[in-house]
């Protein structure tokens, strides 16, 4: 037997497992890729849903009657009574008023939107609060989990707040002259 032959034989195998070790490595990077795209998605689609309920928002009363000034109560981090909530949380987290097709950020749910009504002093002679061309209306997705699943490393991440707001524009008034 020559000597190039010997080393073939205690080689036999080695070059399998050295694809095995290769390959593991590479579609453990690839899921890892596909899965923090789906982490850049559902950031991108938190964002957009604070802004569209953000404008949803800033164009629907915040108090009964329409047009009465309102502000969130200070000693409440989201507001609890204005008449469109469920439409602005529903506008949030689908899109649409009516609350039907898919939601825009996986796992999104009405607890995890926090809307708030401040009053801007822009105008000191205004009484404060939110309504036509005064104040602000905050929408906030907050505690939000993202579930990040790759092989060997399993986490949930706890999205940052997302905040978007916008002041006053109609607020569910119609200005004179009608709508």
């Amino acid at each position: 037997m020559r000597k190039g032959e010997v080393n073939n034989q205690k080689q036999k195998g080695t070059t399998i497992l050295e694809f095995v070790v290769v390959a593991l490595v590479f579609f453990v990077m690839l899921i890892g890729i596909c899965a923090a795209g789906s982490l850049y998605y559902t950031h991108n689609a938190l964002l957009e849903s604070t802004r569209r309920g953000a404008r949803y928002a800033a164009l629907q009363p915040g108090a009964t009657p329409t047009g009465t000034a309102h502000v969130t109560p200070s000693d409440q981090a989201c507001d609890t009574t204005s008449p469109s909530l469920t439409n602005i949380k529903n506008m949030t987290m689908y899109g649409n008023v009516a609350g039907t097709g898919n939601k825009l950020a996986p796992g999104l749910t009405a607890d995890n939107i926090c809307v708030v009504y401040s009053s801007l002093p822009s105008d000191p002679s205004a009484a404060p609060g939110f309504g036509v061309g005064q104040g602000a209306v905050s929408v906030s997705i907050i505690n939000y989990d993202f579930h990040f699943v790759v092989p060997l490393i399993t986490r949930t991440i706890r999205m940052p707040p997302y905040k978007t707001t916008i002041a006053g524009e109609s607020a569910g008034k119609c200005p004179p002259g009608g709508c």
